[in-house]
């Protein structure tokens, strides 16, 4: 009996295998393929974010420039809006992941704070940055093909308009004898900035979304305090520095162009 029983179990184990042999083997699941993009080509962007500018100063003598009286400190914030254009080259081959780049964009803001005028008693004003503008490059890797990660550097300059100075304890415009505020003024300085660009392939292949930011530091400058008579009533030593977040859209114009397959 137990003879018996051992030769079922071992014909029923044949059997199964012969029949798991005779099965279709299942397909090996096809591969996907890699979206590949070119990004060497050229862009115009346009977008809007925030920014926001810390100021210090110091009253000095307008002539000499010898120290006056104490340092200030001040800052302001707003909104900006920009539009801008650039080109990139994606290297191919082993460094197809990279990718390198010339940018340059104009910006118009609202960014405004108030500041303690000179001479540093009780006057106070309002500092408007109202514009600016950039050139520099970028290095950037392609995380996939289209999503960039970069960091870039360039030449800046920026302007803020002149302040109608105040006294903040009456309300009242200043008058020393006549009413004076601070020149508007242009600085000229360096950028750093980081980001990213992601393809809006959904919508369309030449369409991307680009989110920076930019850190500035401009040129320290003497700005003349002036009557409404043009006559100079003291000076201020003035050295900005500013920060955004700006998001744009980019359309790229390098469609038809042969892909870079890169490592990903």
């Amino acid at each position: 009996m137990k003879k018996l029983a051992l030769a079922l179990a071992a014909t029923a184990a044949f059997a199964g295998q012969a029949i798991a042999a005779d099965m279709p083997m299942k397909a090996r699941p096809m591969a996907q393929p890699v979206a590949v993009y070119n990004w060497t080509g050229c862009n115009i962007n346009g977008g809007g974010g925030y920014g926001w500018y810390d100021i210090e100063s110091r009253q000095v003598d307008p002539v000499t420039g010898a120290f006056v009286a104490r340092q200030g400190d001040g800052g302001g914030r707003g909104w900006m809006g920009q539009v801008g254009a650039g080109c990139d080259y994606q290297f191919a081959g082993p460094w197809g992941n990279w990718v390198v780049g010339l940018t340059g964009d104009y910006t118009f803001s609202d960014v405004k704070g108030d500041h303690l005028g000179s001479p540093f008693t009780s006057w106070v004003g309002q500092l408007k940055e109202d514009w600016s503008w950039a050139v520099g490059g970028r290095i950037g890797y392609l995380v996939n093909p289209t999503f960039l990660t970069y960091f870039g550097a360039g030449y800046t300059e920026t302007h803020f308009k002149g302040s109608a100075y105040t006294n903040y304890i009456t309300g009242l415009p200043s008058a020393a004898p006549l009413p004076f505020g601070l020149n508007s003024q242009q600085y000229q300085g360096w950028y750093l900035s980081s980001g990213f660009e992601y393809g809006l392939n959904f919508l369309s292949p030449g369409l991307f979304l680009k989110t920076e930011y930019r850190y500035s530091e401009f040129g320290e400058k003497r700005v003349n305090v002036v009557n409404t008579a043009g006559t100079i009533v003291s000076a201020e030593n003035i050295k900005p520095f500013t920060q955004s977040v700006i998001t744009s859209l980019v359309w790229r114009f390098n469609w038809g162009k042969t892909p870079v397959v890169a490592k990903y």
